[in-house]
Formats: C-alpha cells, sequence, structure tokens
C-alpha cells in the first residue's frame, strides 16, 4: 500500500504530480526567503535549491507524461474512486 498516493488501497491519496508541485512552491518559498543573503553559506544553499528545483521539474515532467500515456492508452483513473489499478498487478 503506498502511503502518499492514490491508489486502490489509498483511494484518498493523491497524485504524484500534485505532490511535486508542492514540493517544488515550497522549495521556491525557502528560497526566496534567502535570495537577498549574499553570505557565502546562503549563496551555496540557493544554488542547491535551484538544482534540487531542476530535479522536482523533471520528475514533474516525467510524472506527467506517465498519467497522459495511461490517459490515452487506458482512459482516466479510478482509483481514486477504489477503482483497479489501469497497469500492475492489484
Amino acid at each position: 500500500m503506498t502511503r502518499f498516493l492514490v491508489s486502490e488501497d489509498n483511494p484518498s491519496g493523491r497524485k504524484l504530480e500534485d505532490i511535486l508541485l508542492e514540493l517544488r512552491a515550497d522549495v521556491l518559498t525557502r528560497a526566496a526567503k534567502i535570495s537577498d543573503d549574499h553570505r557565502p553559506e546562503a549563496l551555496h544553499v540557493m544554488a542547491n535549491n535551484v538544482k534540487v528545483l531542476e530535479h522536482l521539474t523533471a520528475a514533474l515532467e516525467l510524472a506527467q507524461d506517465s498519467t497522459r500515456l495511461l490517459d490515452r492508452a487506458f482512459g482516466p483513473s479510478e482509483a481514486a474512486k477504489g477503482g483497479p489499478p489501469r497497469i500492475g498487478v492489484a
């Protein structure tokens, strides 16, 4: 059973894309708070945050691509309503 993601066993879960969007927004909010701090440590953290944002954006694009593929091939997911998974073993 998944802990965060929507599934047959967790119909109240969330879509991966939604979680990634929220994470990305949180990182952006944190980064904005240190944007005017020019100490070396803050600059280092900001550089790390930019890299994390790039990875989150790439993950988001992959998750969205998978959803589009599954929607085209099998129609909309019914997992949130307790329906079976579109692919894989239940």
